[in-house]
C-alpha cells in the first residue's frame, strides 16, 4: 500500500501542536497534526478534577483567541483549557487527524525525508515536528517497593480524595501540584505529610499585578538558561480558589505536616533528608528577591501602584521545621496512599533518529533538531523559561516554522 505524502508532519495536538499548526499555515506550509487521543487529551484525562491554570485568562493563552467565559484575572479549569484549545483547532482550521498512534519515523535511505509509521498507515514526511510536550512518562523515584503497603500513585493518576484508599497520605513534591493537591487533600480531611524539595517561590500578587506580570515587565520569562544548579526546580505557584501565594507556614499551620526531601525506605519506614529548613528558606529567599526587583521596577519607572509591606512578613518557622521529621513509620502513622508529585520524563521511543544525546534528551538549538528536518516543540527551556507555558509555545513554534519554511524555498531551489 503506498505512503501518503506530507511535506511537515506535525506529532502531537496539545498547546505546541496547535501553535504550531498555526504558523505553518500563515507561512503556507502543507503540514497535517496527528494525534493518538483528542486534542489537548492530557487537560482532560491526565490532570486532578479541580485543577485550574497557574496563570491568570489574559496571560495563558494564545494572541488569537482570548477565553470568552472567563474575566482576564480569572484562571482557567482544566475542561476549559481543554475546550479553548478545541476551539482554537477550528478557529485556524488546524488540519487535526485525532486517534492517529505515530509508532516510528525513520529517515530515508538515499533521499530526503522520513518514513513514518502509523496506526492507521504509513505517512512519508519531508519534515516532522516532534510536539508531544514535556509530560510523556510520569517519573515515580523507585524509593518505596510496590508491596510495601501504601498505594502508590503518580499526580497525573490522581483526580480527587474519593480515589484514595482511608489514612493519610504522604505527598512527595512540592512543585505547583504537590502544593495544590496536598492542600486538597488535607480540606477533604485527610491527614496530609508533604515531601519538600528544592523550589521557586512566587507571590501571586504583588502591588497588584500577578507574578506573571511581574516576570514579564522584569523580563525573566526571556531567560534562554536557568540558573546554575537550578535546571529540576519547581515553581511553587497556584491558581486555586480564585489564585494565592503558595506559603508552607500557612500549610503547616492548617495542619498539614511538612517534612524534608524523601531519601530512602526500609522495613516499614521512610526517610526524609534533614533539608527542609534550607529548602523553605531558600523559597524564601527567592520569594524576597521577587519583591524587592518589583519595587525598584517601580521606583525605576514611576509607576502609581500600591506598597505592600505586609508582602515581606513571613512569619516564624512552625515547629515541624524548626524540628523535622526525619522518619515516618507508614503503618503507624497510617498512610494509607502516597501521591508522587515528581515530574515528568520525555519519551521518544518512536523518534528513531539521531536527534539525542546518550542519556536520550533532545539536542537542538531553539527547537532545531541536531538531525536536520526534524524539530522539538514544547519542552521546558525550549528557547526561554516561558517555552512550556501555554503562550511561550507559541512564540517557539514561530521561530521553528519560520526555519522549516526557510529550508523549504532551499530545496525548491
Amino acid at each position: 500500500m503506498p505512503s501518503e505524502e506530507v511535506d511537515v508532519l506535525v506529532v502531537g495536538a496539545g498547546q505546541a501542536g496547535l501553535a504550531m499548526s498555526e504558523h505553518l499555515s500563515d507561512c503556507g506550509v502543507p503540514h497535517l497534526v496527528l494525534e493518538r487521543h483528542r486534542i489537548a487529551e492530557r487537560w482532560r484525562s491526565e490532570r486532578w478534577d479541580s485543577l485550574v491554570a497557574n496563570g491568570p485568562a489574559w496571560h495563558d493563552r494564545f494572541p488569537g483567541l482570548e477565553f470568552g467565559d472567563l474575566a482576564p484575572d480569572a484562571f482557567a479549569s482544566k475542561d476549559q483549557i481543554a475546550d479553548y484549545f478545541e476551539a482554537y483547532a477550528e478557529k485556524i482550521a488546524a488540519p487535526v487527524r485525532t486517534g492517529v498512534e505515530v509508532r516510528s519515523v525513520r529517515r530515508h535511505a538515499g533521499r530526503p525525508g522520513f518514513h513514518v509509521r502509523t496506526s492507521q498507515g504509513s505517512i512519508d514526511a519531508r519534515f516532522v515536528v516532534a510536539a508531544t510536550g514535556p509530560f510523556q512518562r510520569p517519573v515515580v523515584p523507585p524509593i518505596v517497593p510496590g508491596e510495601a503497603g501504601p498505594a502508590q500513585i503518580h499526580s497525573s493518576s490522581y483526580k480527587n480524595p474519593e480515589q484514595l484508599p482511608d489514612g493519610a497520605v504522604l505527598v512527595v513534591g512540592a512543585g505547583s501540584s504537590g502544593v495544590q493537591i496536598a492542600e486538597e487533600l488535607h480540606r477533604s480531611g485527610r491527614r496530609v505529610y508533604l515531601s519538600v524539595g528544592p523550589h521557586d517561590r512566587p507571590p501571586r500578587r504583588y502591588r497588584g499585578r500577578d507574578f506573571c506580570w511581574w516576570l514579564g515587565v522584569l523580563g525573566k520569562w526571556d531567560a534562554e538558561t536557568p540558573p546554575r544548579g537550578a535546571e529540576h526546580v519547581t515553581i511553587a505557584v497556584s491558581g486555586a480558589r480564585g489564585g494565592h501565594t503558595v506559603d508552607f507556614r500557612a500549610l503547616a499551620a492548617l495542619g498539614i505536616t511538612l517534612v524534608g526531601r524523601t531519601g530512602s525506605y526500609a522495613d516499614g519506614t521512610i526517610h526524609f533528608r534533614p533539608d527542609l529548613g534550607a529548602n523553605i528558606a531558600a523559597g524564601d529567599a527567592n520569594y524576597l528577591s521577587l519583591l524587592d526587583e518589583a519595587d525598584a521596577y517601580v521606583e525605576r519607572n514611576g509607576l502609581d501602584l500600591p506598597e505592600e509591606p505586609e508582602a515581606r512578613e513571613l512569619g516564624p518557622d512552625p515547629a515541624c521545621v524548626t524540628d523535622p521529621l526525619l522518619e515516618l513509620d507508614l503503618a503507624a502513622a497510617g498512610v494509607g496512599s502516597i501521591v508522587w508529585a515528581t515530574g515528568f520524563a520525555v519519551d521518544y521511543g518512536w523518534l528513531q533518529v539521531d536527534a539525542f544525546d546518550e542519556n536520550g534528551k533532545p539536542e537542538h538549538r531553539r527547537g532545531v533538531s541536531t538531525e536536520p528536518g526534524v524539530y522539538f516543540l514544547g519542552l521546558p527551556w525550549l528557547a526561554r523559561r516561558g517555552s512550556s507555558f501555554i503562550w511561550g509555545v507559541w512564540h517557539d513554534a514561530k521561530f521553528v516554522a519560520d526555519h522549516i519554511t526557510t529550508q523549504r524555498n532551499y530545496l525548491r531551489y
